[in-house]
């Protein structure tokens, strides 16, 4: 239950001579006692359970202007690393994320890499099934093995499970 609607329920149970702590029975502690005796302080001061402030810890991480510079951060670059973007705004990277999915509505897609295959290499895979095709029997082709291409990086190991776009949806991450 929100803070608001708990108000409610406090407001409207409060009779004149009712203690506070048949409202904390009611209630099953989903307020303190303390909380409840003091808005029904100011009920009988007021007439009404008016807060000067929200309740809880106030956002500092994400604030109005956090979220406008991960927002203007996204149009300039779509691929953003929350631990990255975290340490040039100087937050947590659970705020982070929590900007982009929260506030923004973004979600994290994988970046999805196809080959490029041209009219040309098309053409030659085509002569070559036909070549295979013609000039070997079919117990021929059975002893022939044919493996992919492993590309070894000096550098380091890719990994794709990094390599992320953040969007709103699957068809803006494909643009």
């Amino acid at each position: 239950m929100k803070s608001k609607d708990l108000r409610n329920v406090v407001l409207c149970k409060h009779q004149p001579g009712d203690h506070p702590r048949k409202f904390f029975r009611d209630l099953n502690g989903s307020l303190s006692l303390d909380t409840i005796e003091r808005w029904v302080e100011m009920i009988n001061e007021t007439g009404s359970i008016h807060l000067s402030k929200s309740p809880g810890s106030p956002r500092t991480a994400s604030s109005k202007t956090t979220i406008r510079k991960v927002k203007q951060r996204l149009i300039r670059k779509k691929r953003v690393s929350v631990r990255k973007l975290a340490r040039e705004l100087n937050i947590s990277a659970t705020s982070a994320h929590r900007i982009l999915t929260d506030d923004l509505g973004c979600y994290a897609y994988k970046f999805v890499k196809e080959p490029a295959i041209t009219d040309q290499q098309k053409v030659n895979r085509k002569k070559f099934a036909t070549w295979i095709q013609r000039t070997f029997r079919k117990e021929d082709t059975r002893k022939i093995l044919f493996s992919d291409e492993k590309y070894f990086d000096v550098d380091g190991v890719y990994n794709s499970q990094n390599d992320q776009i953040w969007a709103i949806n699957r068809t803006e991450a494909d643009k």
